[in-house]
């Protein structure tokens, strides 16, 4: 049975997101109109993640703290990434990253975003079951330090962290507060045992490339008090390689980067315009994300104009977005360690 061009695509999407590590994607942040000026230091170690690498995603549960559970193997994976930066101000600097899938014939598909505020005046933070929630920032909360929003592969928020980066010894390194997020398409695709996780991430500058360390505690948030069921460490590592083809990468963003302009912004939309808002999807958000990612190889492929594939995103959007509170998650106490 010959299958046709328009399933493939969704098909090669499904399994990829559900064989990869959910890396990725949160808010559009206010910016601090009265902030200082960011080193160059910094700036330079955040432009320093983009460029073409070969990505190993490696993640171990290490401890079980419900009786009962077993530690899930490790899993291990890889993948070639595409970096770029398509924004650049003195404290702004967003870079997105582009998969390439297949062997013979390689297949570009939009990943995962961050952004990088310096001293931002809020943020939205990551609640529990897909919802966020605005954060105020007190001057010296950011003082000094830079916000890293991340966002999935539809532009739609995931989670958001905030530190100082430091460039002890000649290495230059940024390390969050603790924070929350959703599920890792890896788990979320999988498994029903938890709710969300609570992490701290480290980016570090390499010789060859760029590593992101997690340190993840994987919560239940199913009553009033949050209880830990395990913990995780993850290493993600960017390794610079010269000899990927990425002219198809660069091609994808350059045919496609208006309409996800007008997606980001609609985003933005929604994040300044409401202190709390939500997915009505619970879980993996699938009926957001596959039509958002076809409306994009429409537009590559001449056949929808940008201004149709646009309208049709952002009623999209409007459909799977509200501002009403759909679970307490927000009110659920992370008090104490975890």
């Amino acid at each position: 049975m010959k299958i046709k061009p328009a399933y493939l695509f969704q098909l090669t999407l499904l399994i990829f997101f559900i064989s990869l590590s959910g890396c990725a994607s949160v808010q559009k942040l206010k910016v601090n109109s009265q902030r200082t000026a960011p080193s160059e230091q910094d700036r330079q170690a955040i432009r320093a993640m983009a460029g073409n690498y070969k990505v190993t995603f490696d993640f171990t549960e290490t401890v079980s703290f419900v009786q009962g559970y077993e530690k899930k193997k490790p899993y291990v994976t890889g993948a070639t990434e595409i970096v770029r930066v398509i924004e650049n101000k003195p404290g702004f600097i967003s870079l997105q990253h582009i998969l390439l899938v297949g062997d013979t014939h390689q297949f570009p598909i939009k990943h995962w975003r961050q952004d990088w505020i310096y001293e931002p005046e809020s943020i939205h933070e990551f609640v529990g079951f897909n919802s966020w929630k605005k954060r105020d920032l007190k001057q010296q909360e950011r003082q000094g330090k830079w916000a890293q929003v991340v966002y999935q592969v539809d532009d739609s928020p995931r989670y958001a962290g905030l530190a100082a980066w430091q460039h002890d010894n000649g290495i230059s390194q940024w390390a969050s507060e603790v924070n929350m997020r959703p599920l890792p398409r890896r788990d979320m695709t999988k498994r029903d045992d938890y709710d969300a996780i609570l992490a701290v991430n480290r980016h570090a500058v390499t010789p060859n490339g760029w590593v992101h360390e997690q340190d993840n505690s994987k919560l239940i948030l199913r009553s009033q008090t949050a209880t830990l069921l395990a913990r995780e460490i993850g290493i993600n590592t960017y390794v610079r390689d010269d000899q990927i083809a990425f002219s198809v990468a660069d091609d994808y963003w350059h045919l496609t980067k208006d309409y996800w302009q007008a997606v980001r912004d609609k985003w933005s939309e929604v994040e300044t315009n409401n202190a709390y808002f939500s997915l009505t999807i619970q879980g993996e958000p699938t009926a957001l994300y596959m039509p958002m990612l076809e409306y994009a190889g429409y537009v590559k492929d001449g056949k929808m104009g940008l201004a149709e594939a646009i309208n049709k995103a952002h009623q999209t959007i409007d459909q799977y977005t509200t501002n009403q509170p759909l679970r307490p998650s927000q009110n659920i106490s992370l008090s104490g360690q975890y």
